[in-house]
């Protein structure tokens, strides 16, 4: 896949249709989470391909949670094994490994070794892969009052210096660019609660394609369409 143009320097994926492409095919549901896992490395090799910088991708929501126990159950060690047999080949491939969220609301045996991956591929240099985990936007924003009214109660601040930028370094994502493309797959024409504050100029893209149908070709898609587009950023 040859790079374009105009590459996004950050991408950011809601992942949908797990659950629609295993019902399509009779197959239980974790079936359909499962080859969504094999879409995670096709599209992480396709973004470290393009030379895409940051790539983040919504593996598991706050509101996740209220599935049944099971398929909850399910996706943790689903989770678990990805990060284990992947962290090899994510070294392999020069990623380095972050993630967001509440990430203490992971059970922890998946908390260990989300820690162990990170820690594995911290000194990589190429693609920055974000997992958003338990993560919500409402609560990111939430989260980020906190963090500020606690900065001003401890003086570290003034509440006068709030503004955009000083609550952009109170989020989950202080360390990375907002993004420049957002993908959804499935059709669905909703965030999801996803990067909420982050996503207020970036890009929009869906696609009716579901998460395990999705390939290189269809990012490349996505990327050549991002770059036929005028950013304005509220200007003329």
């Amino acid at each position: 896949m040859s790079a374009t143009k105009t590459v996004p320097r950050h991408i950011a994926i809601i992942m949908d249709g797990n659950g629609r492409w295993a019902k399509q095919r009779g197959l239980p549901r974790i079936k359909g989470h499962e080859e969504g896992a094999k879409a995670v490395r096709e599209c992480t090799e396709g973004c470290g391909e393009l030379k895409v910088d940051f790539l983040t991708l919504y593996a598991f929501s706050a509101e996740n949670w209220r599935r049944p126990k099971a398929e909850v159950f399910a996706l943790m060690r689903l989770l678990e094994k990805f990060l284990k047999e992947k962290t090899p080949e994510l070294l392999e491939k020069n990623v380095r490994l972050q993630a967001i969220g509440r990430l203490t609301d992971l059970p922890g045996s998946a908390q260990k070794q989300l820690h162990r991956s990170i820690e594995a591929t911290a000194k990589n240099d190429g693609l920055t892969l974000i997992l958003a985990l338990s993560y919500g936007g409402r609560d990111e924003i939430i989260d980020g009052i906190k963090s500020l009214l606690r900065a001003v109660e401890l003086g570290h601040i003034d509440k006068a210096m709030i503004d955009v930028e000083m609550f952009s370094k109170h989020l989950y994502t202080r360390y990375y660019p907002d993004p420049d493309l957002l993908i959804r797959t499935s059709g669905e024409m909703r965030l999801s609660n996803f990067l909420l504050w982050q996503t207020s100029y970036t890009e929009l893209y869906v696609t009716p394609k579901l998460w395990p149908d999705f390939k290189k070709k269809d990012l490349a898609e996505a990327v050549e369409e991002f770059g036929r587009r005028q950013r304005r950023y509220g200007g003329v």
